[in-house]
């Protein structure tokens, strides 16, 4: 039986490699970061040869797909295969296997990184010190103007009780939080004692603090805008390393600049990169970071990891996980 042939473009973790070598003809490329397309990188042999393709950045679109005569699947380094063309492997029988949760546990560790640096203003304060402005005269200064609020018994709202979601909702129980979850696709009782499911006004009513996690989907973009930010508690946080869509930009800067919103953690943007001159940039109480929720090693090694499960249970003749493409390929059998 001839060995499976799998071209790797993505940043995989160098250990996966080499266990998955002792079942594949394993190639891997220096990984891109321009989104180019796979029939613009220079690999157009090993693409041929190519019965398995995994990638993150570059694109398998049609013109790389008329070179991978061979492709038997494709395999893409995310949680939404955006880098490759669903409609064109399907029609191909080619699967589209994806690594849903990938970057879930480092998403959760920004977010609350982003909820205590807003809440006990620690990127003001450092900026603060480095600017030289604690003096001796007055050593108590900071003790008053940084003063935040602690998070054991406050209440913290999560948008989305997915993957994300779930990861910030196990981290603010460690912090003595209540929880209230809004995903209205799961049912009442999926959190248990740990979280209430409440409807939206509720959750935005009832919490000191909310965090964006709901997908991007045309029902979310827009999901939080002036009448939802209204009814927010007086002096309450807003934290997004979600999707910046999910929450409209105006509203917000006004929210935060008339007071209603205490302050807010940003690590995604209407426009990336923020523009120079964004208003944002100069609130003293917004916390902002560029998006660098899945700026990880470990993104890395998990992605990894479940790429080469998709790997070996294609190769075993076994159900793949995350298959995007799987009811058209169902359709089209």
């Amino acid at each position: 039986m001839t060995t499976p042939r799998v071209l790797v473009t993505a940043a995989f973790d160098r250990h996966v490699a080499e266990e998955l070598a002792a079942e594949f003809d394993v190639t891997v490329a220096p990984p891109s970061d321009t989104g180019r397309s796979l029939a613009d990188a220079g690999l157009d042999d090993e693409l041929a040869a190519a019965d398995a393709v995994v990638c993150e950045l570059d694109l398998l679109d049609e013109r790389s797909l008329a070179i991978a005569g061979n492709l038997r699947l494709a395999v893409s380094c995310r949680a939404a295969p955006v880098n490759i063309d669903l409609d064109a492997c399907s029609r191909r029988g080619v699967p589209v296997a994806t690594t849903p949760g990938r970057n879930a546990d480092v998403t959760a560790d920004l977010t609350f990184s982003l909820l205590l640096s807003a809440l006990r203003n620690t990127s003001r304060a450092e900026a603060w010190l480095r600017a030289g402005s604690w003096h001796g005269d007055d050593v108590f200064e900071p003790y008053r103007i940084f003063r935040g609020l602690g998070l054991r018994g406050r209440t913290l709202g999560i948008l989305g009780g997915g993957a994300v979601g779930r990861r910030v909702l196990a981290r603010a129980r460690a912090f003595g939080m209540n929880v209230l979850v809004y995903d209205p696709y799961l049912p009442g009782d999926t959190f248990g004692d740990e979280a209430r499911l409440v409807p939206l006004e509720e959750l935005l009513a009832c919490s000191d603090v909310v965090s964006v996690h709901v997908p991007l989907m045309e029902s979310t973009i827009g999901l939080i805008g002036a009448e939802q930010l209204a009814t927010m508690r007086q002096g309450a946080y807003l934290i997004n390393a979600g999707r910046a869509a999910v929450v409209e930009e105006q509203p917000l800067i006004d929210a935060l600049r008339g007071g209603h919103l205490a302050g807010a953690g940003l690590d995604v943007f209407w426009t990336e990169p923020i523009p120079a001159d964004h208003p944002l940039l100069s609130l003293p109480n917004v916390t902002l970071t560029p998006h660098i929720g899945g700026a990880s090693d470990d993104v890395i090694a998990e992605h990894s990891r479940l790429a080469a499960a998709a790997l070996r249970a294609w190769h075993a003749g076994a159900e793949i996980p995350a298959v995007a493409n799987a009811a058209a390929l169902r359709a089209n059998a």
